[in-house]
């Protein structure tokens, strides 16, 4: 897994990868991180224009979202993140505007190295959970849990894998094969 230090540059670059593409958030991150200074400073976001913001490709609610977080950082205490429990953390990082449960789970999973995440709301791994176990729907947060218990205590590491898994090639796939070993 990619992992990034849990600081308020990371936490800003999962706003921005919020319901895109990692292609398309990588494009848009890039133009936001060059035109505030990299790594992303508070100051710095709060310096900018919304209409500067938003010339990046952010959306408007994005940008609203950064900017709140810019101004709340010193209330998350990234430096103490750390020692705090998963439910703490997320606790604290979903008061700023625009932080859900998603945002805080990658931030548990790429910040903070946490190994025993399940991101239930992640469309990604709700698909390859659908795929690998041939299901009709996407599985419920719920069956998700279910399903998770024989990941734990590497629910992060299996998130990884299920992503991964929508990337092989179709033609490659085969249908009469059995669910993976383990999942």
């Amino acid at each position: 897994m990619k992992y990034m230090e849990p600081t308020f540059h990371s936490l800003a670059r999962s706003i921005v990868y919020q319901q895109l593409s990692g292609k398309v958030a990588a494009v848009i991150f890039a133009r936001f991180a060059a035109l505030a200074g990299e790594p992303l400073q508070p100051g710095a976001i709060l310096a900018l224009t919304e209409e500067a913001m938003r010339g990046c490709g952010l959306s408007k609610q994005k940008a609203a979202y950064i900017r709140d977080l810019a101004a709340r950082e010193a209330q998350i205490e990234f430096h103490r993140l750390a020692k705090l429990t998963d439910d703490l953390v997320i606790e604290r990082l979903t008061q700023v505007k625009g932080i859900g449960t998603w945002t805080a789970h990658m931030f548990l999973m790429f910040g903070l190295k946490r190994r025993d995440i399940l991101p239930v709301g992640d469309l990604g791994v709700r698909m390859a959970v659908q795929k690998i176990y041939r299901l009709k729907e996407l599985p419920t947060p719920k069956e998700m849990e279910k399903l998770a218990l024989k990941w734990r205590p590497y629910c992060s590491v299996a998130a990884w894998y299920l992503w991964r898994s929508l990337e092989l090639p179709k033609e490659k796939a085969d249908p009469d094969r059995e669910v993976w070993v383990g999942m």
